[in-house]
């Protein structure tokens, strides 16, 4: 079933402001937070991440109905993509190696920015790029 395509980009722009914040201030525990929320969308869904839930229960409401929509297996990718480099980041944070800590983070911000800026989904074309290969292959 298509998902709203309001909603990935919802939450994108809350992970832009989360990760910005994380840049700023340097705090491992709010990237943390965004590494589990990341880990939520990419083990059950978009929908099932603190973010999705939030655009379902306070933001969707009072919008329109959905005019696009769009299929969940790529949003889904892009969480796993996000939950790496934010895994990376919260490791770097961890071992002391600040540079990639920061350097995680930063290559996750630019992502959900582009998403929530411009409606372009890296993880998304990740994934349909991976499925091109992968299908050629067999």
């Amino acid at each position: 079933m298509d998902i709203d395509a309001r909603g990935p980009r919802f939450g994108a722009a809350v992970t832009t402001v989360v990760l910005a914040v994380v840049l700023i201030t340097g705090n491992p525990w709010l990237l943390a937070w965004q590494t589990l929320a990341f880990a939520l969308g990419a083990a059950g869904g978009v929908g099932r991440s603190p973010y999705g839930w939030a655009f379902r229960v306070a933001v969707r409401p009072r919008l329109g109905p959905p005019t696009a929509f769009e299929a969940p297996q790529p949003p889904r990718f892009a969480q796993a993509v996000g939950l790496a480099f934010a895994g990376v980041g919260l490791l770097g944070f961890a071992l002391g190696a600040d540079w990639l800590g920061l350097a995680a983070t930063g290559a996750a911000l630019a992502a959900a920015f582009l998403n929530a800026a411009f409606g372009y989904c890296l993880g998304c074309e990740m994934y349909l790029l991976v499925r091109r290969v992968t299908v050629r292959a067999q």
